[in-house]
């Protein structure tokens, strides 16, 4: 069988031993410490000597920060798969998106029957899993309003609430032998997970051939199924380094207690197969052709390169919202292959170009249908410098930031989402939850190299080329790919106060009033946002608050929330302290995205919320159409920046409104009677493009500005797709940018 290509991951298989409990958490611990990927266990409810599985991998999320955790696999007779999956998203949620769950038949049905649980026979174990697979998707799909239900021959549910997602899309791997179980992974799963001890020689390369069929029967990538293998301290480098090539294994789990053998597994063995598969797979792709409009791909493209119908081809067909099919995705992973990335493109000015981060974005412009995209999300390093200052890779995301902050006591002020990309949202603005006390993150911008539209790699910041930086804080998208930022960070407390709150106003109108006021009048550190849908006579309205207090002392939050709180009755109510990377690491990950086709969106930014402000928003929430209206705290330091400081110019602005969806003719017709209130727009939620997007989002003198330095350095217009800057006529009457030569590394 062909290698998967898949990125090559090692984990552990402990035995949750009851006699030693501590020993089994301290062997979970060396695991994250050596470098592996993921610490498993087995899970045998019924027997006396072992530690309860799930309460173990509890613990042990409790005791590491970045290892994933797994049971090998659960019992799932005796698990119910209703408070299985809200057990798993719960503990996805508390660990920051590092649970596996992966699951078994069951077996041993007398111990089974002798706890309570069922007595099946081997046909119906394959049956009640799969309508528990069903049940376990069913709850991780929190955005769906309708109640799930499922009347299945072993399971029954509903209707029930759905919910709560977990923080990334959960792989389910599933331990497997027999054909109509591979069948089933092909179906609904997300990997196989063997033990090699049990199988005998053929009986991966068959069972892979069952899973792909099945899988592409069912419409699916067989390459997005991971092939996992538990393994023995025996087993040779050179072997497993021949199974992962041959019939595509990627994550390999050896089963061991003794520390000595975890480690040397983890920086000797697992070394080993990383190198050995890489000479193998260089040889594979060195002389892979990769052409676009019969343009040959550089060699140092080529061999990451995907074009429709490779292995993860699909991450880049899919944003958040708005969704593509891109001709040719380029994947360079050093700032010279971005050179060389950008120089291809420059080369096919005939089809769109799209930037892509590595994390989501409402106006999706990252994507592009039968283009060419630029994927950076290799480029995600984050690197803590003197002081606090970081330097951090665009294809990062804010989360991942957040969370290597953390134990610097640092954090950066960035969006309210950790699965946003910094790449765009830190050349665009950056309206995060710390936005009232420390500005936009682009305040915080020191520096950024960039790859102009010449395939030229340039330094920018207030010192060297400084007209660049001021358009990249801003207007980045149209100057060049950002590959490295500089960035200040500020101190932030072990926790923070989060607040979500659900009023019940009479009056929306007067409700959005008193929500402007409090706002402004609140301290900074008080953040807040507010989220509604439509509205209906027949039914009272709800609208949603989450707000942020940057404090750590219990009594000073509720001080500063009591303002907010007493607007209008309370529905509900939720006050927790919690650290601040826990926070962007709420609701789905960056992983679950499945947008498609060109959904609307719509953004203005006001100074307050005024009586004909709000107004205008309860009648655009009265229109029958299905849409969420969000209003964002900006204001506070903000205002410190002058407006001519940086591209984004609209500093004197305390709120953001967005709504998400809509497209209604009265929605519309609405929303244009909303456009003379505002200040400008906010182009990251904005869908709309051309001349009249662009008018609002800069004003005359900026976009002049910009438009010259467009003129010097992308005159051709090659970054056009995300809201394009037209040069400026070269015009011998009108005043030019500098020339000079840029500063170039």
């Amino acid at each position: 069988m062909p290698d998967y290509g898949h990125e090559l991951r090692f984990g552990s298989f402990i035995t949750p031993v009851n006699a030693r409990p501590q020993r089994v958490v301290d062997l979970a611990v060396l695991s994250e410490d050596a470098g592996l990927d993921v610490v498993t266990f087995q899970d045998h409810p019924y027997q006396a000597g072992f530690l309860d599985t799930w309460t173990l991998l509890t613990w042990v999320a409790a005791r590491t920060s970045r290892i994933h955790v797994s049971g090998n696999v659960l019992n799932l007779p005796l698990r119910p798969p209703a408070v299985l999956a809200r057990s798993v998203a719960s503990l996805d949620l508390l660990s920051g998106g590092r649970a596996v769950l992966g699951l078994g038949t069951g077996g041993f049905w007398d111990a089974i029957a002798g706890m309570g649980g069922p007595r099946r026979t081997a046909a119906e174990s394959v049956s009640a899993l799969d309508e528990a697979l069903d049940v376990i998707r069913g709850f991780w799909a929190g955005d769906d309003p309708d109640p799930l239900r499922l009347d299945g021959r072993f399971y029954q549910v509903g209707p029930a609430e759905r919910g709560p997602s977990p923080a990334h899309e959960v792989p389910i791997w599933l331990g497997a032998y027999k054909p109509r179980m591979q069948r089933l992974i092909g179906r609904k799963a997300d990997g196989w997970l063997p033990s090699l001890p049990w199988l005998k020689p053929g009986d991966l390369a068959r069972g892979n051939e069952l899973i792909d069929e099945a899988a592409a029967q069912a419409g699916r990538d067989p390459r997005d199924i991971t092939r996992l293998l538990n393994v023995t301290p025996g087993d040779t480098a050179e072997d497993l380094a021949r199974i992962a090539v041959e019939d595509g294994v990627s994550v390999f789990i050896v089963a061991s207690d003794d520390p000595a053998e975890l480690r040397r597994f983890a920086r000797t063995t697992a070394a080993e197969i990383r190198e050995r598969v890489a000479e193998a797979r260089s040889g594979h792709v060195a002389g892979r052709a990769v052409a676009f409009g019969g343009d040959p791909v550089p060699a140092a493209l080529a061999a990451r390169a995907l074009t429709p119908g490779d292995r993860g081809y699909a991450r880049y067909t899919a944003g958040y919202f708005r969704g593509g099919d891109p001709g040719l995705v380029l994947r360079p992973r050093t700032p010279a292959e971005v050179q060389d990335a950008v120089r291809y493109a420059a080369r096919h000015r005939d089809v769109p170009l799209g930037l892509f981060s590595g994390g989501h974005g409402l106006s999706g412009r990252s994507l592009n249908d039968g283009g060419i995209v630029i994927a950076l999300d290799a480029l995600d390093d984050v690197t803590v410098l003197d002081g606090h200052r970081v330097r951090i890779g665009p294809g990062a995301r804010w989360g991942d930031v957040a969370r290597e902050l953390a134990p610097y006591g640092l954090a950066i002020t960035s969006g309210d989402h950790g699965g946003v990309g910094v790449g765009g949202l830190a050349t665009t603005g950056g309206i995060g939850w710390f936005v009232r006390e420390h500005g936009l993150t682009i305040d915080h911008v020191r520096s950024v190299d960039v790859v102009t539209a010449s395939g030229d790699l340039v330094h920018a910041s207030d010192d060297e080329n400084s007209d660049l930086f001021w358009a990249m804080r801003g207007a980045g998208a149209n100057f060049g790919v950002a590959v490295s930022f500089e960035i200040d960070a500020h101190p932030v407390g072990a926790q923070i106060g989060f607040a979500m709150l659900v009023f019940a106003p009479d009056d929306v109108a007067a409700f959005l009033r008193g929500w402007g006021t409090a706002i402004e009048n609140a301290h900074p550190s008080v953040t807040g946002t507010l989220m509604i849908g439509p509205t209906r006579p027949d039914r009272p309205a709800a609208v949603q608050a989450l707000v942020v207090v940057d404090s750590e002392d219990a009594d000073t939050i509720v001080e500063r929330l009591t303002p907010i709180g007493d607007l209008a009755p309370l529905v509900d109510q939720s006050v927790q302290l919690m650290p601040y990377s826990a926070l962007l690491t709420l609701g789905p990950g960056d992983e679950a995205q499945h947008g498609r086709g060109e959904p609307v969106s719509h953004a203005g930014l006001v100074r307050h919320l005024t009586g004909e402000t709000t107004e205008a928003i309860a009648d655009l929430l009265a229109t029958n159409s299905r849409f969420i209206l969000t209003i964002r705290s900006a204001g506070g330091a903000v205002a410190a920046t002058a407006a001519d400081a940086t591209a984004y110019a609209w500093r004197d602005a305390n709120f953001l409104i967005a709504a998400l969806g809509g497209g209604s003719p009265g929605y519309e017709e609405s929303w244009r009677r909303l456009l003379p209130l505002f200040e400008g727009t906010y182009l990251s939620f904005e869908t709309d493009t051309g001349p009249d997007a662009l008018a609002h989002a800069f004003p005359p003198a900026h976009l002049r500005r910009l438009r010259d330095l467009k003129r010097q350095w992308d005159p051709t217009g090659l970054f056009r797709d995300n809201f394009a800057i037209t040069p400026a006529a070269d015009d011998p009457g009108r005043t030019r940018a500098p020339t000079s030569e840029p500063t170039r590394r």
